[in-house]
């Protein structure tokens, strides 16, 4: 068993490659081999949101707060709150972050393949960040 505490590692801010605006990154918890699970609680400013991206086993969003949009390649953008878990199948390009005028908190887990969680592809245009 392993409890780490609240507080004990310091919030990063998302980095500018991967994300559009202010974003917050808690990332209190990785497995350790052989588990494959990641997870980060991520924090995203009114008109912050990720660039698209896909996940070599699928991602699993739990929204904790706030009001924010998700959108998978051809589809249209959803609006999500607190309460709702969105599922993202593996290789499915999409984006996710806070509308125009709120801010959103979401849990992220996905699992690792080879070592990778995450495959980052270009950002999110002011254009497609449009309803």
């Amino acid at each position: 068993m392993n409890i780490t505490r609240v507080g004990s590692q310091p919030s990063n801010p998302g980095p500018a490659d991967w994300f559009t605006g202010t974003v917050r990154i808690d990332s209190p918890f990785k497995g350790n081999d052989p588990a494959r699970v990641t997870g980060a609680i991520v924090t995203f400013e009114p008109g912050a949101r990720t660039a698209w991206h896909t996940h070599p086993l699928g991602q699993t969003l739990l929204v904790t707060a706030g009001c924010g949009w998700v959108q998978r390649e051809g589809g249209p953008i959803e609006e999500i709150h607190p309460g709702d878990v969105v599922w993202f199948a593996a290789g499915e390009k999409h984006w996710h972050g806070a509308t125009p005028t709120t801010a959103m908190t979401h849990i992220a887990m996905q699992e690792q393949l080879d070592g990778k969680a995450v495959d980052w592809m270009e950002k999110v245009s002011d254009e497609q960040y449009r309803r």
